[in-house]
């Protein structure tokens, strides 16, 4: 007697545990369903990207000799959710005896998925993801008693547990991070390397033109199409990266430039998140490139970092924090999403250019959506629900697990403090440091005030003011507060005048 395998959109894993130990007997389902490509309003080539690599995912499995039921969105009795499918499978197949189910890496689904055991008439098992290097147990143990969790202390637990990078008890280099080296911008004539764009087959054309039509009111642009959908196209995009693009990564990875979406970045991330790729296997051949002298340390660093430091430890923080993660608001910030988060038709180069981009390729890299959209939203005011759901849905990477802690906390500072030492908020200063988007803005970069000045500049000042009761016994706030308290009078007045002129004109569609 068999058993119901289901497999969920970000869990096209062969490895998957709720795969491990798979009988002939046993159906495996996938299922493209309402409740999940709208509970928010999926940019539509995230769409696109999921149901492509769904289906090729399907073939893949039943080329392995398993039975798979493939529901499309478009069956004629698609029950809209995932327990309706689920439901209606085990009504077809009677002699199946449970449900077995990788869980999911979403509050809200695991939440529901936890009733399936009184609403099914089979047993239902849900079994741990342990795709990823740090057992949430692990982290959980690690986080016990801190009121703090920083990056950098999980990170090097991490590259210890690996090996990662590692010369015996030592890291290699004799540093942890290389970060500061990583900080450069990118001089005039230095040109962003080519990258690995595949086009899409037939069954990704397929449904992409689905798509166009059914989520025709959905965010974003189909066209260009340039993810692969197949775990074959993912290594290939892998391999390009870490043979070609990751030894300038390091150097430039913080560096923007105007019409360049993808730098030296690896673009990999949506592969990664879907289950495409293994993350320990990506980090290894990265360090293999370091080891054999065909990549700098610091390029191999940063990139490693990325995936067992970060991306492990944002899934560490949500699953320890959730749900109230999601309703802090320490900032006490409230105001509404400006009309060109959607439209980017705005005369801040900076920004029309990263949600450009973003309304284009689904993606943009981690400085535009830091120190970019996030440091305006973070200095406007923007109210947090808002600003984490237009992350989610605009970006073909973008699961809650990693994009809440990555936007409520770090670029939002909503959660007070508890992954970011400090509000990453910055000037125009910082955005013309690191890109060349002021040198054809319609904004001065070196005004505070006036119609022209550039909004970072008294927006900037107008956050730190408005929020002085709150950050200024902050140690990594001292200067800052030292500098403000400094300032005339008159140029205090004058910038949040500006500021609170300009955000009254976002609000009333003016700005």
């Amino acid at each position: 007697m068999g058993v119901l395998r289901l497999v969920l959109g970000d869990q096209l894993s062969p490895s998957l545990s709720s795969l491990r130990g798979i009988g002939q007997d046993d159906v495996v389902l996938m299922a493209e369903v309402a409740e999940e490509a709208t509970y928010v309003r999926h940019h539509k080539k995230k769409i696109a990207f999921l149901f492509a690599a769904m289906r090729h995912f399907a073939a893949e499995l039943r080329a392995a000799g398993h039975n798979v039921r493939y529901v499309r969105l478009d069956d004629a009795n698609n029950q809209g959710s995932l327990r309706g499918e689920v439901a209606r499978a085990l009504e077809n197949a009677p002699a199946l005896s449970g449900v077995i189910v990788t869980k999911p890496g979403e509050w809200r689904l695991l939440q529901d998925m936890e009733t399936w055991r009184d609403l099914l008439p089979v047993p239902v098992e849900l079994r741990d993801d342990d795709r990823f290097i740090v057992p949430l147990t692990e982290f959980f143990a690690w986080a016990k008693g801190r009121k703090q969790f920083r990056l950098e202390f999980f990170y090097r637990e991490t590259r210890r547990k690996t090996g990662l990078l590692m010369d015996g008890n030592q890291p290699a280099g004799g540093q942890w991070n290389f970060d500061q080296d990583n900080r450069k911008r990118l001089p005039k004539s230095m040109v962003p390397p080519p990258r690995f764009l595949p086009q899409p087959d037939a069954l990704t054309r397929e449904v992409i033109e689905f798509v166009r039509t059914r989520f025709a009111d959905h965010f974003g642009d189909l066209e260009p199409f340039v993810f692969a959908t197949t775990r074959a196209g993912a290594e290939a995009a892998r391999d390009h990266f870490i043979g070609e693009i990751l030894p300038g990564f390091g150097d430039w990875q913080d560096a923007m430039a105007k019409g360049e979406p993808w730098m030296w970045h690896s673009i990999l991330s949506i592969y990664l998140n879907c289950g495409l790729l293994d993350p320990l296997d990506v980090c290894r051949r990265a360090e293999t490139e370091w080891r054999a002298g065909r990549a700098p340390l610091n390029a191999v660093e940063g990139f490693i970092r990325q995936i067992i430091g970060w991306r492990e430890y944002v899934r560490g923080i949500y699953w320890l924090k959730m749900p109230e993660y999601a309703e802090t608001n320490a900032l006490e910030a409230h105001r509404p999403l400006p009309d060109f988060f959607w439209n980017g038709e705005t005369d801040m180069r900076c920004m029309a250019d990263a949600i450009g981009q973003t309304k284009r390729h689904a993606y943009a890299h981690h400085i535009q959506r830091l120190m970019v959209t996030g440091n305006f939203a973070l200095i406007a005011g923007l109210d947090p629900h808002a600003v984490n759901e237009w992350y989610l849905l605009v970006y073909a990477d973008a699961y809650e697990w990693v994009e809440l802690p990555n936007t409520h906390g770090m670029a939002l500072h909503a959660d007070g403090g508890l992954m970011a030492s400090k509000p990453y908020a910055a000037s125009g200063n910082y955005i013309n440091k690191m890109s060349d988007y002021c040198s054809s803005c319609a904004y001065d970069v070196r005004a505070r005030t006036g119609a022209k000045a550039c909004p970072f500049n008294f927006l900037y000042w107008d956050f730190i003011a408005r929020n002085q009761s709150r950050l200024q016994s902050n140690q990594r706030m001292a200067l800052i507060y030292k500098s403000f308290e400094r300032l005339p009078e008159d140029d205090v007045s004058a910038m949040r005048n500006d500021a609170a002129a300009f955000l009254d004109g976002l609000a009333a569609g003016t700005v």
